[in-house]
Order: structure tokens, then sequence, then C-alpha cells
């Protein structure tokens, strides 16, 4: 199996900046898409950003201009860094890795169990 943990959520002023950080351990051959979703109360979960295998990228519309995802695949962990937080941004942030596990197995998805962003002033 495949552990993913967050870290780097809390409380932040509007305008303020958090940087969200993954890491993937466990049996790992190779990952391939890395990336966020979020889920607010009462709402369904949304992409957030995603970054993919070559290391192309892709944002939600929302945050397209304040958020940048990367990885660093020596550590195998993908990061958020949130500039310009809004009150719109409060959300449960979890982190996806498709994931293989030997060279001849399927890619599964895996989540981390989340990590509370809340934006307020």
């Amino acid at each position: 199996q495949v552990q993913l943990v967050e870290s780097g959520g809390g409380l932040m002023q509007p305008g303020g900046s958090l940087r969200l950080s993954c890491a993937a351990s466990g049996k790992i051959f190779k990952l391939y898409t890395m990336g966020w979703y979020r889920q607010a109360p009462g709402k369904e979960r949304d992409v957030v950003a995603l970054t993919f295998a070559d290391d192309s990228t892709n944002y939600a519309e929302v945050v397209k201009d304040r958020f940048t995802i990367s990885r660093d695949g020596d550590k195998n962990t993908v990061y958020l860094q949130m500039n310009r937080l809004k009150p719109e941004d409060t959300a449960v942030y979890y982190c996806v890795a498709d994931v293989s596990q030997t060279p001849y197995s399927d890619a599964y998805r895996s989540w981390g169990p989340g990590t509370q962003v809340t934006v307020s002033s």
C-alpha cells in the first residue's frame, strides 16, 4: 500500500499564504499524476490542481492565478503554494497520487486523509 501524508494546513487571514505538502511513502514503482482536491462543507469534492508525469499542470479556474503546484520526484512529494487566500478557499484539502507499485501493475489512485484550510479574519 501507498500512504499519502499531508501537512501545512491551518488558519490564515484573507490575503495570506499557505503551503501544503504531501509526501507519498510505501511500495512505489512510479508516481504519475499527483495533485490536490478540496471539499468545502456541503459541497462536492473538486479538483484544485494537478501535476502530470510530464510535469505539465492543470488548475481550477478559481485558483489559477493564485495557487502553484509543484513536485519533487526525488522526495515523492507534491506541494501547493496558495497565495492571496480568500474565505471561499476554506475547505479540507486532499492529496491524490496515481501510483503503480511494480513495473507490471496498473496505476491506481491513492488519497490522503485531508488537511483543513480555513481562511478567516
